[in-house]
C-alpha cells in the first residue's frame, strides 16, 4: 500500500511539474508566425467598454507584418509606397518574453525600449493585445484610457 501511495505521489508530481511547460509551448506555438494588424481601438479606462476611437491600417501599412518565433525572437516588417506599388521599407528585429500565467508579453526591438502588452485573445488566427505603455486620457475624464490592438493571420 505504501509503495502504491508513493508511486501515485511521484506520478502526480511529475504530471503537475510539466503542466506549465506544456501550456507555454502550446501558446508559443499558437503565437508563432506572421500577424497583420487589423484594428486599433482606444477604450475608456473608466468603464473598459466605451469605444473612444477605432482605426484600421490603410495603404501599404496593411502589408506590415509582425513575426513571432518559438525561440523568443520577433521582427516587424513595414512597407511604404502608394497604391499597389508597396515595397518593404524596413525590418526591425528583437526579442520577446511571454508569461502564460499573467499573459504579459514584453517586446524589445533593437535600439528601442521594451514595450509591454497583455495578451487578451490568443488563438491560431487571432491575437489581441492590450497596450500597457504610453496610454493617455483621450476623452478628458481624468482616467487613463486603454489601447487594444487586434491582429489576424
Amino acid at each position: 500500500m505504501k509503495k502504491q501511495l508513493l508511486l501515485f505521489a511521484f506520478s502526480a508530481l511529475a504530471l503537475t511539474s510539466c503542466n506549465d511547460d506544456d501550456i507555454q509551448g502550446y501558446e508559443l506555438d499558437m503565437m508563432k508566425g506572421d500577424w497583420k494588424e487589423v484594428k486599433k481601438e482606444v477604450i475608456s479606462g473608466k468603464d473598459n467598454k466605451t469605444v473612444l476611437s477605432t482605426s484600421t491600417p490603410t495603404g501599404c501599412a496593411v502589408k506590415d507584418t509582425y513575426y513571432f518565433s518559438i525561440d523568443y525572437s520577433t521582427s516587424y516588417t513595414y512597407y511604404s509606397g502608394s497604391g499597389t506599388n508597396c515595397q518593404v521599407n524596413g525590418k526591425t528585429e528583437g526579442t520577446y518574453t511571454y508569461d502564460t500565467d499573467t499573459k504579459n508579453l514584453n517586446i524589445k526591438y533593437l535600439n528601442d525600449s521594451e514595450r509591454k502588452y497583455k495578451v487578451v485573445i490568443l488563438t491560431s488566427t487571432e491575437l489581441k493585445l492590450m497596450k500597457l505603455f504610453d496610454n493617455i486620457d483621450e476623452n478628458g475624464d481624468q482616467v487613463v484610457d486603454v489601447t487594444y490592438i487586434s491582429y489576424k493571420r
